[in-house]
């Protein structure tokens, strides 16, 4: 998910995601309100259940329940504001 903060400037952020499958190195993940997405999970050892925060395609922590559940609250206010 990239994140537009001005009309000029591109960042990518991290976001926490579930993990609800995984296959080899590759993970399908659901960001919350049916946006799934394929990454890859080789820099982590994520389990189906599990939260994990997600940078350019690649898990690269996993999280918490609690602390994932609130980070995509607060997204998903942010992204409804634009």
């Amino acid at each position: 998910m990239k994140v537009c903060l001005s009309p000029v400037v591109h960042m990518c952020l991290a976001v926490p995601a579930k993990v609800l499958e995984i296959k080899g190195e590759n993970a399908i993940v659901d960001f919350g309100g049916d946006i799934k997405r394929r990454v890859n999970t080789s820099l982590v050892d994520a389990k189906v259940g599990e939260y994990v925060i997600i940078h350019a395609g690649f898990a690269i922590q996993i999280m918490d329940e609690k602390s994932a559940e609130e980070s995509l609250k607060i997204w998903k206010e942010i992204l409804e504001r634009q």
